[in-house]
Formats: structure tokens, C-alpha cells, sequence
């Protein structure tokens, strides 16, 4: 073997989370993942080997004040995810989109290509998992027959940049999906780590040399995280994650990573017979299905990015004869429900520990944030009360292992949703309603203060409820 060459070989790789391991074994002793190890093989590369790095040319730094604009957006046409995206594509840019199967990827991705063809831009749709055939089918079915776009059934990852090297003017390409890419040079199957990492490096750099915006859709594990190498994630500039229950209509993209924008922000989509169509006011169909004379039930005002939805949240408490209590959670975190129950016993006094605990957000929405612990305190309450909740207010604020209610962010923007959907009351933490005038209610909304989780509970809890 020539001196400077790195010997040939193989070794093994796990294919969740990218990990190298000195032989086969059934499971990865990083990531916990059984039977995800396989062989791949080495290919030996010249200059490395403890050789010395051939002299390059010198590089320019230059300092951070200049006079170059921000980069331009190339815009959609579909408001919720140019939202999500920051008002639009940035020309040289990848975006990952990933999401469980079936859940409407390939459907928005075509509707949005088709949208911009319409637009006069040049798009280029190349499909990994579908024919050409297919995806017209698709695409007459959604109607966007008309639209003047590009479409390629391909793997080979060496024939599709090539193709794209000699198509200059284009603006979008969407790769369907980066797990179906093969790069020849590669002795390993399409979707192993070492394929979808060499692959989404190509892409990624003919999409910064020719000025395209490229985006990579990616496939989810059981667990809901992006399959392949956690390396993907980095280099790409934006992280797309479609979400949504197939037994509901409602489809929700949120950013979890953008270099051009904020994260966390979401667009909401309605999944219909003519594709997905945008929900430009999601707290009003959210809530359009309340019923506001039943316990159990409370409106929470949070927010999403810098979109406040308004949801519900529902509560059910069923007697247990015997046995440990279940505690069941959709849409919500269950170690803050747990909390939660722990806080109204010991600090509130009421009996929870012989009931059956569930809870529930309308609509297919996840909550994350802290400030729905008191729209699902107030629903709890209401349960183990039996006493409905009033069905004009609204409930935001952080509770605290002593029982207090804290501040949250943007109590401004909560409470003007909350106006324009004709409630008339909220009930809020105490500090913020006392923060030397600065919040202004708007016209007809009542401000309720509560400093601690009690003061709640005294307004539905009679005397013989509590311990």
C-alpha cells in the first residue's frame, strides 16, 4: 500500500444515531437501540495517515459591520408556512422537513412548489419514493396540474447534481426524501448514516454554489426524531417538524431550528379532500366545538411562537375502587400534571389520590409551556367539583411547587386574543395584573388576579370537598 493511504476495511455503525462501535453487538450502547448496528465498509482515502496538509492559499477575514443587505426571501404564497420559515425560502439555503408517515410532507411540499411555478420561478421536484406517474396523480388530484414545475424519479445522487449543477436559474428543489438518496462511491445501502450524510453534504453544497434553496424531507423514527445522523440537523439552516394525529383534521408545522428566523413558531393546516388547506385563525376552530356548560373543561391562552392560540383543555376524574390511580395525558407533559395533582392535595387540600386522572387538549395541539398549569388546575378543579367553569374567561399563569402562580411571557398579546374571540375575563397570575399599570386589558375583558393556586380553588371548592 502506498505511503499516505488509510487501509481499507469496514466497521460498524448504528444506524439511529450514528455511533461507531469496535464490532457487532444487538444493541447500541449509545443510543439503547436494538438491532440498529450493521457493517459498513472503508474506503481508503489518500493524504491521510499522518501525512502533512498540502499548502493552501490564504483566506480573507473581514469584521462584522458591513453593508451587504439581509438575505432576500423567496415567498410561497402559503402564509402559515412562509410564517414558520420566516416570510419565505432564502435563496442558498437547506431546509429539513421531517414528520411521521402519511401526516401530509409530499402534500404540502407540492402545493407549495406548485404554488411558486405559478409564481414564474423555476422549481424542481425530484421524488425517491414515487414515480413520475404518482406524483401527477397526486398532483390532479390537488388540482395544481396547471403549475409549471419540474418533476424526476431519481436515487443517484451523482446524475442528480449533476443535473442540478447544469440548471442555474433555479430557485427550489425538494429532494423526497434524503433516506432514498445513493450515492455510488458508498458501499452501504440507501438510508444507512454514512448514505444520508455524504448525500445531504452534496445537496447542501451545490444548493450554497448555485443559490437554491433546497429542501430534505426526512423520515422519523418510532420515537418521533429525524432518522439518521444527528449531523443532519447542524447542517442544514432550518428544522421543519410536521405534526398532527391522523384521527384529526389538523396539521401543525413547527420550527424547531432556523438561521433566518425564530423557532418554535407554528403554522396550522386543515387536512381536506383537495389537500391542506391554511388556518389563518386557529384558536377560533380550535374552540368551535366547546361546549362551556360542562366541568372539566378550561380555555387556555398561551402562545406558539409569537402566534397566541387559544385551546381547551379537558379534565376527567373517574373513582378507582382499588389499586394504584391511572394518570392519563394527551397533549401535555404528564410530569407537570403529577406536579400539579401533588400541589392541589397537599397545599390545597383537595382528595385526588382515589381518582383516575385525564386530560386532554382539544384539537390535536401539543402544549409546552409552563403557563397552561393554571388552565389545567382550573379544569381539574372544576371536575372534582363538578362546578363548570365560566365559559367567557380564560385561564394563563406558572404554578410553583408552594402553590404560588408565577409570571409568564406576553400576558399582552394573551389577553388580546382573548378579546377578539369574545371572552370576557381572565384569570391571571397576580403579579403581572399588579405590575404598576403597565398591562392595559382591553375594552370589555375582566382581569382576575390569583397570587396563589387557593385563591383558585375557593371559588369552586366547597368546605365538605376538602380534607
Amino acid at each position: 500500500m502506498a505511503k499516505g493511504m488509510t487501509r481499507s476495511g469496514t466497521r460498524y455503525v448504528c444506524q439511529s444515531c450514528g455511533a461507531m462501535a469496535p464490532k457487532w453487538a444487538g444493541r447500541c450502547e449509545t443510543c439503547g437501540e436494538w438491532n440498529t448496528i450493521t457493517e459498513e465498509a472503508i474506503e481508503a482515502r489518500p493524504g491521510a495517515g499522518g501525512k502533512a496538509l498540502p499548502a493552501g492559499r490564504k483566506i480573507a477575514f473581514v469584521g462584522l459591520e458591513g453593508a451587504s443587505a439581509p438575505p432576500p426571501r423567496m415567498v410561497t404564497g402559503i402564509a402559515e408556512l412562509d410564517r414558520v420559515l420566516g416570510g419565505g425560502f432564502v435563496p442558498a439555503s437547506a431546509v429539513l422537513v421531517g414528520g411521521d408517515p402519511g401526516i401530509g410532507k409530499s402534500t404540502l411540499l407540492l402545493q407549495a412548489t406548485a404554488a411558486m411555478a405559478r409564481a414564474g420561478r423555476r422549481v424542481i421536484y425530484i421524488s425517491g419514493e414515487e414515480s413520475v406517474d404518482q406524483v401527477r396523480l397526486r398532483a390532479r388530484r390537488l388540482g395544481l396540474t396547471d403549475a409549471r414545475m419540474e418533476l424526476a424519479a431519481a436515487i443517484n445522487l451523482r446524475e442528480i447534481v449533476a443535473s442540478l449543477e447544469a440548471a442555474p436559474d433555479a430557485a427550489l428543489v425538494v429532494i423526497d426524501s434524503i433516506q432514498t438518496m445513493w450515492m455510488d462511491t458508498i458501499e452501504s445501502a440507501p438510508g444507512t448514516v454514512s448514505q444520508v450524510r455524504a448525500c445531504s453534504f452534496e445537496l447542501i453544497r451545490a444548493a450554497k454554489a448555485k443559490s437554491f434553496a433546497v429542501v430534505l424531507v426526512g423520515h422519523v423514527t418510532k420515537e418521533g426524531a429525524l432518522a439518521g445522523p444527528r449531523v443532519l440537523e447542524h447542517m442544514v439552516d432550518a428544522v421543519l417538524y410536521f405534526e398532527g394525529d391522523r384521527g384529526h383534521q389538523f396539521r401543525i408545522l413547527r420550527g424547531t431550528k432556523n438561521r433566518f428566523g425564530a423557532t418554535d413558531e407554528i403554522g396550522v393546516f386543515e387536512m381536506t379532500d383537495a389537500g391542506l388547506s391554511e388556518v389563518a385563525n386557529p384558536s377560533a376552530l380550535f374552540l368551535a366545538e366547546r361546549r362551556g356548560n360542562i366541568s372539566g373543561s378550561a380555555v387556555f391562552a398561551g402562545l406558539e411562537g409569537t402566534r397566541p392560540v387559544l385551546v381547551e383543555v379537558q379534565a376527567l376524574l373517574s373513582p378507582n375502587p382499588g389499586g394504584s390511580p391511572r394518570r392519563s395525558v394527551i397533549g401535555w407533559d404528564s410530569g407537570r400534571l403529577s406536579m400539579l395533582l401533588a400541589v392541589l392535595e397537599t397545599r390545597c387540600g383537595l382528595r385526588l389520590n382515589a381518582n383516575d386522572v385525564y386530560l386532554n387538549i382539544a384539537g390535536g395541539l401539543r402544549v409546552s409551556e409552563p403557563a397552561a398549569d393554571l388552565a389545567v388546575a382550573a379544569a381539574l378543579i372544576s371536575a372534582v367539583t363538578d362546578t363548570p367553569t365560566s365559559a367567557g374567561a380564560v385561564y394563563f399563569g406558572e404554578v410553583g411547587l408552594s402553590g404560588e402562580i408565577r409570571q409568564v411571557a406576553q400576558a399582552e398579546a394573551r389577553l388580546k386574543e382573548a378579546s377578539k374571540l369574545g371572552f370576557d375575563a381572565a384569570c391571571l397570575p397576580r403579579r403581572v395584573a399588579r405590575g404598576s399599570g403597565r398591562l392595559a386589558a382591553p375594552d370589555g375583558l375582566r382581569l382576575e388576579e390569583i397570587g396563589h393556586l387557593a385563591d383558585l380553588v375557593a371559588r369552586f371548592v366547597p368546605e365538605s370537598a376538602k380534607t
